[in-house]
This record gives structure tokens, C-alpha cells and sequence, in this order.
């Protein structure tokens, strides 16, 4: 009897997950909500945007110093609890904030610290949260679960922000900031709710010294999830960071303005919904999947600097949009489905550590290149830079394939055994270019 065909929301089956992806659209739309209001009373206070830029460095800067330490604590602790605790923390930070704002607060140091307070709790509850979607749905489904958490993030964050936009001026920023203190609740009370029975547990790690190290030696010695991560660090510095380029373009050679920038914003967000709407309705995410976007993408924008008015740069973004969340959701599917599960969330810490870094980094040097050579030229620097680097990762795969199948062929001249069963191959943690 052939078999039914995966649905593109196949992961929607499973209970527990129609409540973690329900409860995640809530929690999103609330942190949108907050990073504008927090954004906006930065600059209220200070009227400087590199400020605003230092609180984005300040949430960034712990998951640099303390991701794998997070990613240890995810891999040993039983992820629920984790989760919940997080939860409350995060919402009594976003109550100081609204306490600060309420009440007319003109120092900008105590928003500082509590954005360095917050980047902690997502250091150290990050891995954890990924363990926990991992757990909700079984392992065949999670590659769609994550497609379809991504099109979560893009609807919360467009709903976010345009909520913000509208109550802003009746509630002020202390209002968004209640908002987002319910929103975690909300989390909480789904988590909760979810059926013990239906989770699918992964495999926790011993309890023993080392465990940051361990991690930090099984990635340097896994030559196929160096090559990604590696990839992943280029896309995300210079083949990312969109909001820099497409601002630069717009006040420079588009003379767009505001408008220009909040049109290719809006339309930007829309690339990134048809993103993961195509990335779910794959049966799998494969690295040769990863590796003919990231090209593609890249290739697009090293055309979108050439482009000659608002209307053809808009429409690079949009593909080029799709293309960032097809690459980014099937780097994190790949990175965690091809990892043990006891190191599961050191190497999703490793994988934050890797963005956090790419746009730490990329912001300011596409923001660089565009004050220095123009921002055609940063974004055609950026596009070629991509394309040069997935064709190198492509080799890099292409040869560590082919030595794990050598090495495999020596140690078992023949896949079956005398009787005639199947021996199972060698090297099966090593994902291939067209089957992982």
C-alpha cells in the first residue's frame, strides 16, 4: 500500500506541539512588541542610535561568554523545568522594564542592565529551549516543526511590531512592556498543559566535570559540523544583516527614505514567511538543499546592488528573504539531527555562539564597507564573498563524504554478513550531500 504523502503542516498533528507553536506566536508577538518600545525609549533618552546599538550588543555579548556553559545545563537538566524558570525570568525582566518606564526613568543605565540581565537568561536557557522543541514532536517531524517555527517567528514579529506601531501612543512603552510580561505566562501555562506521555525524550548527559569543554572538543573534532558552522558565520555576517544594507540603500541610491526602508521592511518580512512556507513543505532539509540556496542567494545579492530603483531592489529581497530562512532553518535541522542527542544542546549552543558572532560582526562591517564604498558595493562584496564561500563548503562536504565512504569500504568489505543481513554502514552520523 503506498504510503500518504508529509504534509506541510505535519508537525500540527501532534498536541503538544499545536501548543508550543500557539504559545510561541504569543511569546514572539510580545518580544517584538517590547524590542520596539525598548528601542524607542533609548532613543527618547539619549537620541542616539549608537546607543540603541550598544543595548543590541549588551543581549548579544552573553551568549558569546556563557552559550556553552547553557548548552551543558540543557543536556543534563530535564529541559521542562528549565523552560518554565525561564519563563519567569524573562517576565520579571520585562516588569522592571515597564516599572522603569512607568516611571519616567531618565536614565539609560538600568535599561542597559537589564538587557545584559536578559541576554544571560537566553544564554543559559537557549539550548534548552531547543531541546525542549526537539521533544515535542518525534525526530521525522522535526525538521518540519522548525520550518514551521520560523513561520511563526516571522507572523509574531510582523504582528508585534504592527501592534506596537498602533498602542504606542495610547499605552506608551510601559504598556508594551505589560503586554510582553503576560505573553510569558502564556508559555508557561502551555507547557503545563502538554501531555508528559507524548514528549520524546532525548538522551541527557552524565553528570560530570568537563561537559563545556566536551562540547567545545566534539565540535572542533567533527570536521562536517565545523564546515557548517563555518558557512553559517559567513551567510549570517556579510549575508545578512539586511536591515543594514536595505537602509543604507534606501537613504543613499534608491533616495527612498522612511518609506522606502519600511516598504522593502514589509517586504522582507513577507520573503521570510514564503521561506518557510517552502521549507516545510520539503520532505527533508539536506545539506545539498542548504548549499544550492546559500549559492543562490548569494548570487542574488551580488545582483540586488545593481538593481536601479525601489521596486527591482524590492523584488531581490524577497527571494533573497526566503533564501535566509530556507538556509537558516535547515542549518539548525541539520546541526541538531545529525548530533547525538546527549550533545544536543551544546551544539545548538555552539550554533547560537556562531550567530551571535556573525551579527555582532557583520553589522559593522557591512555598515563599513557602505559608509567607505558605497552600498551597491557592500552588498555585491557580501553576495560574491557567500557564493565563494558555499562553493568551498561544497568541496569541504564533497571530500569528507568521500573519505568517511573509503574509510567505511576498508574497515567492511561487504555490507552483509555471511548469513546475508545487512551490516549497518559505518560513518551513519556523517550526513551526505544528498541524503542527510
Amino acid at each position: 500500500m503506498p504510503t500518504r504523502s508529509p504534509t506541510m503542516f505535519r508537525a500540527l498533528r501532534h498536541h503538544n506541539y499545536r501548543l508550543w507553536a500557539g504559545a510561541d506566536l504569543v511569546s514572539i508577538t510580545g518580544t517584538w512588541m517590547q524590542v520596539l518600545g525598548v528601542n524607542w525609549l533609548i532613543l527618547s533618552l539619549t537620541g542616539s542610535a549608537t546607543s540603541v546599538g550598544l543595548s543590541l550588543v549588551m543581549q548579544a555579548l552573553p551568549t558569546l561568554l556563557l552559550g556553552m556553559w547553557g548548552g551543558a545545563l540543557a543536556d543534563r537538566l530535564p529541559t521542562r523545568p528549565v523552560v518554565i524558570a525561564a519563563q519567569i525570568a524573562q517576565a520579571g525582566l520585562a516588569a522592571v522594564l515597564a516599572a522603569l518606564a512607568l516611571s519616567g526613568s531618565a536614565s539609560i543605565w538600568p535599561l542597559y542592565a537589564v538587557a545584559l540581565a536578559g541576554g544571560v537568561v537566553s544564554a543559559l536557557h537557549g539550548p534548552a529551549l531547543g531541546r525542549f522543541g526537539a521533544e515535542v514532536v518525534p525526530p521525522q517531524d522535526l525538521p518540519n516543526a522548525m520550518a514551521l517555527g520560523s513561520i511563526v517567528n516571522s507572523a509574531g514579529r510582523i504582528l508585534g511590531m504592527s501592534l506596537a506601531g498602533v498602542l504606542l501612543p495610547f499605552t506608551g512603552n510601559g504598556g508594551l512592556f505589560l503586554v510582553n510580561t503576560a505573553t510569558f505566562f502564556v508559555v508557561i501555562g502551555a507547557v503545563l498543559a502538554m501531555r508528559r506521555e507524548e514528549f520524546h525524550q532525548l538522551t541527557a548527559a552524565e553528570r560530570r566535570p568537563g561537559a563545556v569543554v566536551e562540547g567545545l572538543r566534539y565540535v572542533l573534532r567533527t570536521p562536517w559540523l565545523l564546515v557548517v558552522l563555518a558557512l553559517s558565520f559567513v551567510l549570517g555576517s556579510v549575508g545578512r544583516n539586511y536591515q543594514v544594507t536595505m537602509a543604507a540603500m534606501s537613504a543613499g541610491p534608491l533616495a527612498a527614505g522612511g518609506g522606502g526602508y519600511g516598504l522593502l521592511s514589509t517586504v522582507f518580512a513577507i520573503g521570510t514567511v514564503i521561506g518557510g512556507v517552502l521549507a516545510a513543505a520539503r520532505p527533508r532539509l539536506t545539506l545539498r538543499l542548504l548549499l544550492v540556496t546559500a549559492f543562490l542567494t548569494g548570487v542574488l545579492q551580488a545582483l540586488s546592488g545593481l538593481m536601479p530603483g525601489l521596486a527591482t531592489f524590492a523584488g531581490a529581497m524577497l527571494p533573497i528573504a526566503a533564501g535566509a530562512v530556507i538556509i537558516d532553518t535547515t542549518v539548525a535541522a541539520r546541526v541538531q539531527i545529525d548530533s547525538p542527542d546527549e550533545m544536543r544542546g551544546r551544539v545548538i549552543a555552539a550554533l547560537g555562539m556562531v550567530g551571535a558572532g556573525a551579527g555582532a560582526l557583520g553589522g559593522p562591517v557591512l555598515g563599513w564597507l557602505s559608509d567607505s564604498l558605497g552600498p551597491r558595493a557592500a552588498l555585491e562584496i557580501g553576495g560574491v564573498s557567500c557564493v565563494a564561500v558555499t562553493l568551498l563548503t561544497a568541496v569541504g562536504l564533497a571530500r569528507l563524504s568521500g573519505r568517511t565512504i573509503r574509510q567505511a569500504a576498508c574497515r567492511r568489505p561487504s555490507w552483509r554478513t555471511p548469513d546475508g543481513t545487512p551490516r549497518s554502514r559505518a560513518g551513519a552520523h556523517q550526513p551526505s550531500l544528498e541524503n542527510a
